[in-house]
């Protein structure tokens, strides 16, 4: 039932995932939803803090929208790292939470075919037929059925994800909000990218299967140290795809050229930084083996829209298709697409979505768009956006070099220090117990957030950054054999059983960001676009006017 015009229902995560519903009426602000939160809680939260997306919610609650996730953090500048997570612990907690079990938390799909596929899960778990946990993979997630006993759902609980502290399959130590398998992900906001690469799959061009965010209430879900009861949990919810196998079991040289396409326009628009082949769904035609007319399904979109640059994954790069020059269909798509309402669109459905994912779909679309323009193909164009490595040296991307001759163009241009901009909310965003969080995990991510306001190419020349010499020490290749044990199977996740606690945290890998965005004002981050793509021009003629090497990669794919 919709909420009353004058009532909102919003959904609490606690750093430890669980979501408690609360009810608002006109007078209620941050302080006195805390309130409620303190009694339902048992804990004195006087010093942490109601987050938004990007923003601090202070007192006025007028942005949050009905349905929302709100996430209930510790306010670093005032409280020790001993201070206790947060976990439900009375009756309290599911006060004024009286809806369905499976309720969609994004506008635009109350009334389309997943509101169609809600209904039949619900009618399944009346009738008994509980869900399944996926037992293998690294993060949580569940096949969830209609009354026929059929797998029709995929969920993935926010707070079960890798690191997550919920994480039924022992990979824990974090809580939401840290960075995760890529450090310019957190934990706990892929499933919202998951939701985001369905939206931005237009006209179902790449089929993206059906995505929503929505609250859930099982009692199969993962609840770390407590006897587990009815909880209420924030998730992603895909269709599930029936299909006959993935793209890593057999060779991709027959599949259609233009669904190879339409897969890579998508993965390039949202910088998807894990596209393998367990995570491209084949479905073959009824009564027919031939594997030029299967279908093909991307899935697995939680690492994509990362806050700042990073080094994408893109197997479909070595394919054959992606050669192949774009058809006319496709070029028309290509230009059709219109990055800034693609980023209003996710501001309007997805608000908890930060503004840096949101810049990094702008550069990439604009990007796609000016190369495809320039006759660019697929593989081109990815090949421009990945890292070189030599003798496990990493350099940035031809994007990257791009970004940072645009960087130091508006600097130049503006006298502009991106060390005075910092803000207040800024330091909040990126920040968080990096002292603590370092000295936990050591040389696992040694960026943690606070690197994301580092500017790399204020340590090296132009020259050198012409040269594309700029490297850090990038992961060795013994450190990613726990990425190619893991496999994807029936559309959820399987992990050799070698993939320990310990390697886990040993081999995760570590990224440096060599072009931050998030730390520019909305006039300066304007003034970057237009020196960008001034600068693009060029770049794509020295592209076309020679023979692009091989480049040496890595094979950082998650497959999580």
């Amino acid at each position: 039932m919709a909420a009353a015009p004058w009532k909102r229902r919003i959904f609490v995560q606690t750093e430890t995932g669980c979501a408690l519903g609360i009810e608002l009426d006109g007078s209620d602000d941050a302080n006195t939803v805390k309130k409620r939160l303190q009694t339902a809680l048992n804990v004195c939260i006087d010093e942490w803090l109601l987050v938004y997306g990007d923003k601090v919610l202070n007192s006025d609650l007028s942005t949050v929208r009905n349905g929302s996730p709100v996430l209930l953090t510790r306010n670093v500048l005032r409280t020790s790292s001993s201070t206790p997570c947060l976990s439900p612990v009375s009756n309290e907690t599911h006060n004024g939470d009286f809806s369905e079990p499976v309720e969609i938390l994004v506008p635009s799909m109350q009334f389309s075919s997943t509101k169609k596929l809600v209904h039949d899960i619900i009618k399944a778990i009346e009738c008994d037929i509980g869900p399944v946990p996926i037992s293998s993979g690294l993060g949580g997630a569940y096949y969830f059925k209609n009354c026929d006993g059929d797998n029709v759902a995929i969920v993935k609980p926010t707070d079960e994800e890798p690191f997550a502290p919920n994480n039924p399959k022992g990979f824990v130590g974090r809580v939401l909000g840290q960075p995760g398998l890529k450090p310019s992900v957190r934990v706990g906001e892929t499933g919202y990218r998951e939701v985001a690469a369905f939206l931005l799959d237009h006209d179902q061009s790449a089929k993206v299967p059906p995505t929503t965010l929505v609250k859930i209430t099982h009692s199969i879900f993962n609840v770390n140290d407590k006897v587990n009861e009815q909880v209420c949990k924030i998730a992603s919810l895909q269709q599930y795809v029936h299909h006959d196998f993935d793209a890593s079991d057999y060779g991709s040289s027959s599949f259609p050229v233009s669904a190879v396409h339409r897969i890579g326009i998508l993965d390039i628009r949202i910088l998807n930084t894990d596209r393998h082949g367990g995570n491209i769904l084949v479905k073959k035609p009824e009564n027919s083996g031939k594997f030029d007319q299967v279908e093909l399904f991307p899935i697995d979109h939680g690492l994509c829209l990362p806050e700042s640059l990073e080094d994408p994954y893109f197997e479909w790069i070595h394919w054959p298709q992606a050669s192949v020059p774009f058809s006319e269909d496709e070029l028309d798509y290509i230009s059709n697409l219109d990055p800034v309402n693609d980023s209003e669109l996710l501001r309007m459905e997805l608000p908890m979505i930060r503004e840096a994912c949101l810049r990094v779909l702008v550069l990439c679309t604009t990007f796609l768009k000016e190369a495809a323009s320039f006759g660019l193909c697929l593989a081109e164009i990815g090949g421009m956006m990945s890292r070189e490595f030599h003798y496990n040296e990493e350099g940035p991307s031809e994007l990257e070099v791009i970004c940072i001759q645009a960087r130091k163009l508006l600097e130049e241009s503006e006298a502009w220090s991106p060390a005075s901009k910092v803000t207040n909310k800024e330091m909040f965003q990126f920040d968080i117990e990096c002292d603590d969080y370092s000295s936990t995990y050591g040389n696992m991510l040694s960026d943690s957030f606070g690197s994301f306001e580092t500017e790399e190419s204020d340590k090296v020349t132009d020259q050198e950054l012409l040269n594309l010499s700029t490297s850090l020490k990038a992961c060795s290749i013994e450190e990613q054999d726990w990425r190619r044990e893991v496999t994807a199977v029936n559309g959820g996740y399987s992990a050799s059983s070698s993939s320990g606690i310990r390697s886990m945290n040993e081999q995760l890998s570590s990224s440096v960001s060599f072009v931050t965005l998030s730390d520019m004002s909305q006039e300066e981050w304007v003034a970057f676009l237009c020196h960008f793509e001034g600068l693009l021009h060029s770049a794509f003629v020295n592209c076309k006017s020679r023979n692009l090497r091989q480049k040496q990669r890595l094979g950082t794919s998650c497959q999580f």
